[in-house]
């Protein structure tokens, strides 16, 4: 309206700016001081006019048209977002992977980022995970950096980069560190160890690494090792408790009787122990009949020998002489001598231990002449023995038997001081070891004979073993 004003300049007339009046016939110019305007003047002012209307219809124009723009931009944003889908991702086995678009629009109504629990105004924002989020916000669970990439894992209901996921998740290999590979059929296919929990790549079973012959375990790659000279490599943990000789297992010789003793199975006969080498153990398992092993490796040997004497009562004469004895019938009898209980050397005390509690326990089954079992039998309650005895040791905390500190144990409190939590828990393995062994004999045997100690106790099943050659049942 400023060029009108232009118009009027030069005129006598005074204009009221800005005032109008409006009737059913449309605009009315401002009252002026009745003069009467030429023809001429009349025309500028029509056209003056006609130019202001034109211009406030066009600034309505362009309110309107960026009005539609907005519109049709939402409903174009709302058709994206229906046609991608971006909805929570599925998730698919233990990666969790899922692919995600960053989309740029204006968003509709009122959305909070689940991250900053802020509204999301207009701008870039994501939708992931059954939430909206600033793209700054969604962050790893691990490095809390934010995710930028077209694809990222979750674990419950968490993100993480693939990279941050797979050094939390993936497992890996306990021996040389390294993530475990995947198989052929994009699985994670890995080995373990049912006591110790440890996880180790497939192919280290047969590369040459080595285990400790005692708690089985693989070690760390650089780890130490003891290489005995039967070819045992030993963890330098069982290292620590381990009787390398005859003389040294003798504290442990005493202790176990002692332990027999406290149980009413005293042994009458003093049996000799020695400690030898796996070559030594394994020719005199082969030269004896009825030696008792453990299978599958020989760690353990009792040798016995049956002994037999003739003997015959003379005939009686006259005045109770002895008469000629040729025609009386010999009388033959029969008893077994335990000559040796043999140990493989080199392996921890408990385990020597439990060993020579089971062999022990064939000597006495010997020596009370109990006849000839069945090898489920025999075995399993020489199992029963040694477990009982690893018990009796884990049960006390100074490491003695339940009857009292042996001369073992303090020998052994003494030179190593107080006893390392590894070797209760080496003493547990070796509990394990005999709970879950699967053969028919040692197992199975092992089991049959707990149940019935449990059931009618040790003594009334040692006469009904004696007795019936059996296990009650």
């Amino acid at each position: 309206m400023g060029w009108l004003s232009r118009i009027f300049k030069g005129s006598d007339h005074r204009v009221s700016e800005g005032h109008y009046y409006k009737d059913d016939s449309g605009y009315y110019l401002p009252s002026t001081s009745g003069d009467v305007w030429t023809e001429s003047e009349n025309g500028d002012i029509d056209r003056a006019i006609a130019l202001s209307l034109a211009e406030e219809n066009q600034k309505v124009k362009n309110v309107n048209d960026h009005k539609s723009q907005l519109e049709e931009d939402e409903q174009l944003a709302r058709a994206i977002e229906e046609s991608l889908n971006l909805e929570s991702p599925p998730k698919h086995g233990n990666d969790n992977n899922t692919t995600y678009q960053p989309i740029q629009y204006f968003p509709m109504g009122y959305r909070i980022c689940a991250g900053c629990n802020t509204e999301i105004g207009y701008g870039r924002y994501l939708n992931c995970l059954g939430a909206f989020w600033h793209p700054e916000c969604f962050r790893c669970r691990a490095c809390n950096l934010p995710i930028s990439d077209y694809e990222f894992s979750t674990s419950g209901n968490y993100p993480y980069h693939k990279a941050c996921y797979k050094e939390s998740y993936h497992p890996k290999c306990d021996v040389c560190k390294h993530f475990i590979p995947t198989n052929p059929a994009g699985l994670i296919e890995y080995r373990a160890h049912p006591f110790w929990n440890q996880h180790y790549c497939p192919s280290h079973e047969h590369d040459n690494t080595p285990r400790c012959c005692s708690c089985e375990r693989m070690e760390p790659q650089g780890t130490g090792y003891i290489a005995l000279k039967d070819g045992r490599k030993l963890c330098l943990e069982c290292l620590d408790s381990a009787i390398m000789d005859t003389n040294e297992c003798q504290p442990l010789h005493a202790d176990i009787l002692k332990f027999y003793e406290s149980i009413n199975m005293k042994l009458d006969q003093q049996v000799p122990l020695l400690l030898v080498e796996r070559q030594a153990l394994n020719e005199a398992r082969e030269g004896e009949k009825n030696g008792h092993y453990h299978m599958p490796e020989t760690r353990g040997l009792c040798l016995s020998e049956e002994l037999s004497t003739i003997s015959r009562r003379p005939r009686l004469g006259t005045g109770n002489r002895a008469m000629d004895m040729r025609a009386q019938p010999y009388k033959l009898s029969s008893r077994c001598d335990v000559t040796a209980i043999l140990i493989l050397y080199g392996l921890p005390r408990l385990l020597t231990g439990s060993i020579l509690a089971h062999e022990m326990m064939h000597a006495w089954l010997r020596l009370t002449g109990f006849r000839t079992l069945s090898q489920d039998v025999e075995e399993g309650i020489c199992q029963v023995l040694a477990h009982m005895w690893l018990e009796s040791e884990l049960s006390s905390a100074s490491g003695s038997n339940v009857v009292s500190a042996s001369s073992s144990s303090a020998s052994y409190t003494s030179k190593k001081g107080k006893r390392p939590p590894f070797e209760r828990k080496l003493g547990e393995f070796f509990k394990h070891q005999i709970e879950s062994d699967i053969s028919p004999v040692y197992g199975d045997g092992f089991r049959a004979g707990q149940k019935a100690v449990r059931k009618y106790g040790l003594q009334r099943t040692l006469h009904h073993i004696k007795m019936a050659g059996s296990f009650p049942f």
